[in-house]
């Protein structure tokens, strides 16, 4: 008999196993400004999975491109919560939970750092408007003249408060963070961050797709920094295709933000349901970044 999920967020329910141990099952919800959706998209749950296993695979047990003959884990002193998502490998009753296969992945459980940290590389999202109106992005002061989809001077660490399901983040700077959860964790999760983002960055160019911005969120473990949640998904973050760049279309959900922006809908309210070109827009290109990405971290 399948158990109640003890949580349920936008995208990932969660399921207990034990005090150390639980599991991460992704469906096929989609949300956008922090808002679910009635609709589903279909195969999302199984790529999300996939993706992100195959991330923290790879940083457990694949040398680094930023530090040769090193795991990224290893060469930062932080780890993953990925156990496995070989079904088979789950423990009793979950094992038999034929629906999952693909879309779950047994994890450690930790105490969550409630910030998420995130990295951008170009002038996008929330970051083009804080600079339109103020020049600066999370208190990080820009030149002047920059225009929308500009390739930062730097990677920017920019995190922002992580909020209960329904309310919407907030952006804030970096002082601020480091007065919530200490100077040293806070340095240790910039710099966490900024490598992950350089390293997949690299790996994402490979692959022929430009990885603009990501988030990533971090928990406690016997004293340890863990990476957790979702990793380089297209939940998490804006990629543009190579040789389409200048059309700043980004191969993520950004195609339902831009939707739900051009009908303008208030963000609050009931959302609008998504057109039938949008939803299998969004499968395909999804699809299309974890076959790719398949091909270069196993």
């Amino acid at each position: 008999m399948k158990k109640s999920p003890f949580y349920r967020g936008k995208v990932r329910d969660l399921y207990e196993v034990d005090d150390e141990r639980m599991i991460i099952v992704s469906t096929d919800r989609i949300s956008a400004f922090d808002v679910v959706f009635s609709e589903a998209i279909p195969k999302k749950g199984i790529y999300l999975n996939e993706i992100s296993s195959l991330w923290f695979w790879y940083l457990q047990n694949k040398p680094s491109r930023l530090f040769p003959q090193k795991t990224l884990t290893t060469a930062l002193n932080f780890k993953t919560h990925f156990i496995t998502n070989d079904l088979s490998e789950f423990p009793e009753p979950f094992c038999h939970i034929d629906e999952w296969n693909q879309r779950a992945m047994l994890v450690y459980k930790t105490k969550r750092i409630d910030f998420e940290c995130v990295v951008r590389g170009y002038l996008l999202g929330s970051a083009w408007k804080e600079y339109q109106a103020t020049q600066k992005v999370s208190g990080i002061a820009l030149k002047p003249g920059l225009k929308f989809g500009d390739a930062l001077p730097e990677f920017l660490f920019t995190p922002t408060t992580k909020e209960e399901l329904g309310k919407h983040d907030i952006n804030v700077d970096f002082e601020y963070m480091q007065e919530k959860i200490g100077s040293t964790l806070a340095q240790r999760l910039k710099e966490i961050s900024l490598s992950l983002f350089k390293e997949a960055k690299e790996i994402y160019d490979s692959i022929g797709f430009i990885l603009c911005d990501t988030k990533f969120e971090f928990g406690i473990r016997n004293g340890e920094i863990y990476l957790i949640d979702e990793v380089l998904t297209p939940d998490s973050s804006r990629f543009w295709k190579k040789g389409n760049e200048k059309k700043k279309d980004s191969y993520d959900k950004q195609i339902l933000r831009d939707y739900l922006e051009k009908i303008s809908w208030d963000k609050n309210s009931p959302p609008p349901p998504i057109p039938q070109d949008i939803i299998s827009e969004l499968q395909s290109r999804y699809e299309e970044i974890y076959l790719r990405l398949k091909e270069v971290l196993v």
